[in-house]
């Protein structure tokens, strides 16, 4: 470990008569920097090789009180270098290199701001030193672009022409708008990460990590064509119990400040990550190094792993002799399956707590928690309960405390529906007080994971994704498979994501329709086995019904097979929207799963990496005619070339899972 501070400089930065003074931090490689410039506003660019990607762009805050963080040229500069190495458990390597050089402005007596420059990217964020409480009226945050640069913008999923009041509550799960950034709606919020790209040779991605006690950023077009500014929703002052079955609280009134501080703190690291390769947008670790550390001391009661899950499927067994729903036969069967096939947990989603009374110690009468959770440990199974907000949060302490003293093993948290103050506090609350019970907790609901898997890791998995189980309703006009191919690079920068893959219906383009209560996916059944390589997701769902893995015994046989959190992860082919192929290693043994789009492709993957020469591997690769039957695979021992080579077909929507043998 190598920590390497360079002295202080407290020169002409505040001298002479210029009235504004520049400043520059560049990363370890040389090849990314930030230019930021102080003065009567605090401005910040980036540059990749000499060329400027992101145009002076201007950031500080307004407090309650009149006052501008940002104003005013910098006191002093000091600068440090880093070399280091994380560990990461329970995430796509078992340790990341955290090495940046860091500029830190002395702005008043009381307030700093940080830069930080990556290999991969640029981040900021505000510190203050103030005793005293205070309110934040706003925050500006700026990404000036040139006006037609492409960009890809998921909105807040409310109605179109709706209020930035109404905006504000939603679920964090849409498809991407790729357009350029002056046809963008400015009337919508853009929620976190988005990617804009500059030129033809470099994208940017934005995001932002340690969202603790703070709001979530959006981004809106509104001011000026080009520009990126932030919105942040006003701290909620009145709330009311109601949403869906009464488990939501929503906001009836706001404050005129969008977050209050009570003591000396560090505020949200803003994050653009610079990428002349998509595959750098595909495997950025910066959301995680820059989230607070661990502040778990044991982790070793945390146990990731895979969920057999109901809800997809809509409990919907066949060939059993009760009625199947919400009671203890069915979560029997679900228990027995994941047991016979080495299933770490049985989730209990929505309906073994009584609906509408947002009350988790109300349970029906047709399940039976003790005896199933007596049943499922002798199976050697975990039991999971779904919980809504409100219900989880109006009575935390002692719902986590009861069911963990039960040998419930965490809670799966649905319908935050915000990222306002209140509920980015909430999110680190849960954690907290589900560590102390030693539960994890799967946080379904809410948005991206800015950090927070970082701070506290029993916190396993996040949603904020448009996953899965939007093939349940979604209309045939929904490009679920084209969304796949571009959140490897977009949403999952910020963290892992509760996608729910494994679907054994599956449906070529033009196929697909919404069945509630016997779903499909849209792409071919290799596109299924791919997602849990490409994918990142420590707890990972069995979406299907067991009956329908039961039937397809190779595929079952794979998918239980893979790990869910991994000692090393490579990316091994990119291109944003089109394909992406991962490799990720555990122990010794690879597993490598590749995606594409609609268009059908042959891909040539190098795995010399793996052994030099020739290699034999297991391979599932889409059928002849994936293409008219999304289900038609083969399951077969390939080699590669001598030099490391292999060639493989995706059909349209297709995919391939690889691994060693």
């Amino acid at each position: 470990m190598k920590h390497i501070l360079l002295p202080i400089l407290a020169w002409a930065i505040g001298a002479g008569t210029s009235s504004a003074a520049t400043v520059s931090v560049t990363s370890p490689d040389g090849r990314i920097a930030a230019n930021i410039q102080s003065g009567d506003s605090l401005t910040y660019s980036i540059a990749i090789d000499g060329r400027t990607v992101m145009q002076p762009s201007t950031i500080g805050l307004t407090l309650a009180d009149g006052r501008h963080i940002g104003n005013g040229k910098a006191k002093t500069v000091s600068r440090r270098k880093v070399d280091d190495t994380v560990a990461t458990p329970f995430y796509r390597h078992t340790s990341v290199p955290d090495r940046y050089n860091e500029l830190t402005l002395r702005l008043s007596k009381d307030w700093d701001v940080i830069f930080r420059a990556y290999n991969d990217g640029i981040a900021y964020r505000f510190v203050t030193r103030c005793k005293k409480p205070f309110e934040i009226k706003d925050e500006t945050a700026r990404f000036r672009f040139p006006a037609d640069a492409k960009a890809w913008a998921p909105y807040a999923n409310v109605a179109v022409g709706s209020t930035f009041e109404q905006q504000f509550n939603n679920s964090f799960e849409n498809t991407y708008h790729a357009a350029p950034l002056d046809s963008l709606d400015s009337r919508r919020l853009i929620f976190l990460p988005m990617a804009v790209e500059p030129d033809s040779a470099v994208k940017v991605l934005i995001t932002e990590s340690a969202l603790e006690n703070y709001p979530g950023m959006f981004v809106n077009t509104a001011a000026t064509p080009g520009t990126l500014n932030a919105v942040f929703a006003p701290r909620p002052s009145k709330r009311h119990q109601g949403g869906h079955n009464n488990l939501q609280m929503l906001v009836d009134e706001r404050e005129d400040y969008i977050a209050s501080v009570s003591a000396p703190r560090a505020f949200p690291w803003r994050i653009a990550v610079v990428a002349d390769n998509d595959s750098v947008l595909a495997s950025t670790n910066l959301s995680y190094l820059l989230g607070e550390p661990s502040r778990l001391d044991d982790i070793s009661w945390i146990k990731p792993g895979k969920v057999a899950w109901d809800w997809w499927n809509d409990w919907n067994l066949r060939g059993v002799d009760f009625k199947t729903g919400v009671n203890n036969d069915t979560y029997k069967a679900y228990i027995d399956f994941a047991s016979r096939n080495g299933i770490e947990y049985v989730i209990l989603d929505e309906g073994w707590a009584v609906n509408g009374e947002a009350d988790l110690m109300k349970v029906v009468p047709e399940i039976d928690l003790p005896m199933l959770v007596e049943y499922a440990d002798k199976a050697g199974v975990g039991l999971i309960l779904w919980a809504g907000y409100h219900a989880f949060d109006r009575d935390m302490e002692h719902v986590c405390k009861h069911y963990a003293d039960m040998g419930i093993k965490g809670f799966k948290v649905d319908f935050m529906d915000h990222d306002d103050q209140l509920m980015t506090d909430f999110n680190y609350r849960a954690a907290e007080t589900a560590a102390r019970h030693k539960l994890i907790l799967d946080l379904h609901g809410t948005s991206k994971p800015a950090g927070l898997n970082r701070t506290w890791p029993n916190v396993l998995n996040f949603e904020g994704v448009h996953g899965l189980e939007q093939m349940k309703w979604a209309l045939p006009t929904v490009d679920q498979v084209t969304y796949d191919v571009q959140i490897p690079f977009l949403r999952q920068a910020a963290g892992p994501m509760d996608y729910t893959q494994g679907a054994m219906r599956n449906a070529s383009r033009g196929n697909y329709q919404p069945v509630y209560n016997d779903p499909m996916s849209q792409g071919t059944r290799c596109r299924q086995l791919a997602l849990y390589m490409v994918f990142d997701s420590p707890f990972n769902m069995l979406c299907d019904t067991p009956m329908n893995y039961d039937d397809e015994p190779e595929c079952k046989e794979f998918i239980v097979s893979v790990p869910t959190v991994w000692d090393e992860t490579r990316i091994l082919k990119a291109s944003l929207g089109e394909y992406i192929v991962t490799a990720r290693r555990k122990g010794d043994r690879w597993y490598i799963g590749g995606i594409t789009d609609w268009t059908p492709r042959d891909i040539e993957i190098d795995l010399s990496f793996i052994a030099p020469g020739e290699q034999t591997l297991e391979l599932f690769a889409d059928g002849i005619n994936a293409d008219r039957n999304a289900r038609d695979y083969t399951h077969t021992k390939v080699k590669t070339a001598p030099d490391g080579k292999l060639r493989i077909h995706l059909a349209p929507g297709g995919g391939f899972a690889l691994l060693t043998v």
